[in-house]
Formats: C-alpha cells, sequence, structure tokens
C-alpha cells in the first residue's frame, strides 16, 4: 500500500545501547513517513529496560480496546510488525 499524503503511513522504532548525552539521554525514538523518508529522531532519557521499553510499546496498554477506539476517531490504523521481518516492514531493514 502506498500513501498519497505525507505522513499519512509511518513507522516507528527505538535504537538503544548509545552513548550516554550530556542530558542522560541514550535512547532515540525513530520516527519515518514512508512517502518522502523523512524521519523524526527523538533522543529519550529512561530507567527502563530495552525489553521493559518493548513491553511497554506492545503491551496490553497500547493495544486495548482505548488505544483502538482513538486510533479509530483519529483516522489512524495501527499496523505492528517485528524487526528483520521485511514482509510487514522493509522500511528499516
Amino acid at each position: 500500500m502506498t500513501s498519497e499524503w505525507k505522513w499519512e503511513r509511518v513507522m516507528m522504532d527505538f535504537v538503544y545501547g548509545l552513548l550516554v548525552t550530556p542530558k542522560k539521554k541514550y535512547l532515540i525514538w525513530v520516527i519515518v513517513d514512508r512517502l518522502t523518508k523523512s524521519a523524526h529522531f527523538i533522543p529519550v532519557r529512561t530507567n527502563y529496560s530495552l525489553i521493559r521499553i518493548v513491553e511497554l510499546y506492545v503491551s496490553k496498554i497500547l493495544t486495548s480496546r482505548f488505544w483502538i477506539k482513538l486510533h479509530e476517531a483519529l483516522g489512524t490504523k495501527l499496523n505492528f510488525s517485528t524487526v528483520f521481518h521485511p514482509q510487514t516492514d522493509g522500511q528499516y531493514e
């Protein structure tokens, strides 16, 4: 499926294990527009391990009925993919 508008379809991922910045941020949240390949890189500070961040990212909190209804109201669609699985998301790989 190809997007017709900028930021209509985005992908999100986390880059972890980087050197700590002066503001103690060592995690980068990457958000990429599939059409234009424009990206936002958001430095994040967290006390959670990578495993805990992933658990929060795909937990019941994010996949709950509330989250689904919120995205329906906004006109957006959730499409989860896994790392190194180009059949669902060839953008990052």
